[in-house]
């Protein structure tokens, strides 16, 4: 089939959209009897929940209703064995024998850019390096050569830190950026006859062979044309249909969410089932400085219903043996409530909650007191007792490449000469498969 641009489609539109896909999705994607295949058969996909701002730990998956500051937030059981998640999670913690908690994650960065570059990459800001995010490494590291799509995507997200880079390994792997999931994707579909369209790329292969002259070597390394067919074979390929929902049932949308959050996660859950590789989803509003207990009560209604449809959906697909599953965000929130009714910024023992891929399920890792971590809270950070066996952000990263076949010490030239590992964490023993 002759590929179709849209009926305004411009050169200034090709470069735009060759520049937002990236090329990341320049490796051609699965087959139809790959896209079928279930359990370990398939390769493996990584979804990252981002909780946006720095969920509270206190209010997600370590309450302490028994504590001087453990707020109005009470506590439920789960199907784990003595393991307790916030009441405002009740659909989750009827999956969480599928995932295990880590709740003694600890950081250095307490601010939103540093701390959000710090765990999405593993590594704390440099001025000489940029490094990229987990999500970029996977895209890099576990090509496919039948993906026609992106294979790293951000759903419900805009610009900003938030958004994972590539990094040293090219802005091809930045993510490509979907902000309101499930809905139409601009400049995607095609809408002018294959004759108007035949002769639009005549006239820009014209002008591109024009600018080549005498700079061959510098549009090459540009990757332009390259680029500009990969879109192409994107805006014709039948993989596009994962960005929507109009073939999923109502029930299915309603069971998510019909939120940014909620239909993103669905968007996920048709990403992998197309063989991309890394997909984040986006769910902003837990910097709660102010009316902590409201604001997360608001947000965990949006997140508890589309996070536990999402695990029902990837098992009831057979995708959670190759899919991990990581819901975190770049921090927790201090122990104490502070005179707004909200509360702070605090890195040292957050929560985050990991499992699929054949990672080991049903594991609580770590614990906190936050009582004793209130009375030290103004101390200085190396000053504060640490939680009980604390995860360093590098450890948990290099579980997950390692669960997904990369070597997180495989060492790479940086643009400037400089060897820098993958990631330089240990495996988490506790939950290597």
């Amino acid at each position: 089939m002759t590929p179709r641009l849209p009926r305004d489609f411009t050169r200034r539109d090709a470069l735009k959209l060759a520049t937002g896909l990236g090329v990341s999705f320049l490796l051609p994607g699965l087959e139809l009897r790959a896209a079928e295949r279930r359990g370990d058969e398939r390769p493996r996909s990584l979804i990252t929940l981002w909780m946006a701002g720095g969920p509270s730990q206190l209010e997600t998956w370590d309450p302490h209703p028994e504590s001087k500051h453990g707020g109005p937030t009470r506590a439920i059981s789960t199907t784990i064995p003595d393991l307790q998640i916030a009441h405002h999670l009740p659909q989750m913690a009827e999956q969480m024998h599928n995932l295990s908690v880590i709740r003694s994650l600890v950081s250095k960065e307490g601010d939103h850019e540093r701390g959000t570059y710090f765990v999405q990459t593993g590594y704390r800001p440099e001025t000489t390096v940029v490094h990229p995010s987990l999500g970029s490494i996977l895209a890099q590291q576990r090509p496919d050569d039948s993906v026609e799509i992106p294979m790293h995507v951000s759903l419900a997200t805009g610009d900003g830190f938030v958004v994972p880079r590539g990094g040293y390994l090219g802005d091809e792997y930045d993510a490509f950026r979907i902000y309101d999931p499930g809905r139409n994707i601009r400049n995607m579909r095609q809408s002018v006859s294959a004759e108007r369209q035949d002769r639009r790329l005549a006239n820009l292969e014209v002008v591109s062979r024009s600018f080549r002259k005498g700079r061959e070597q510098q549009v090459d390394n540009t990757l332009h044309q390259h680029v500009i067919e990969r879109a192409l074979t994107m805006m014709t390929s039948e993989q596009l249909k994962a960005f929507e929902l109009d073939e999923e049932p109502q029930a299915i949308v309603e069971r998510y969410g019909d939120s940014r959050f909620g239909r993103g996660c669905l968007v996920a859950r048709r990403l992998v089932q197309q063989g991309v590789r890394s997909i984040q989803v986006v769910l902003r509003g837990f910097d709660t400085h102010a009316n902590n207990f409201e604001g997360h009560e608001i947000q965990c209604a949006q997140l508890d219903p589309a996070f536990a449809t999402l695990m029902q959906d990837l098992e009831e697909h057979g995708l959670l043996q190759s899919t991990i599953v990581l819901c975190i965000g770049e921090f927790g929130r201090t122990p104490r409530i502070n005179a707004l009714d909200g509360r702070d910024h605090w890195p040292q023992g957050f929560s985050c909650v990991v499992g699929g891929g054949g990672l080991r399920s049903g594991m609580v890792i770590g614990g906190t007191d936050p009582d004793r971590a209130a009375r030290e809270q103004d101390r200085p950070l190396k000053s504060r007792t640490a939680p009980d066996d604390p995860i360093q952000i590098p450890d948990l990263y290099a579980t997950i490449l390692s669960q997904m076949n990369v070597s997180p010490d495989e060492e790479i030239i940086t643009p400037i000469g400089r060897p820098i590992a993958l990631c330089e964490g240990t495996p988490i023993e506790q939950l290597m498969g």
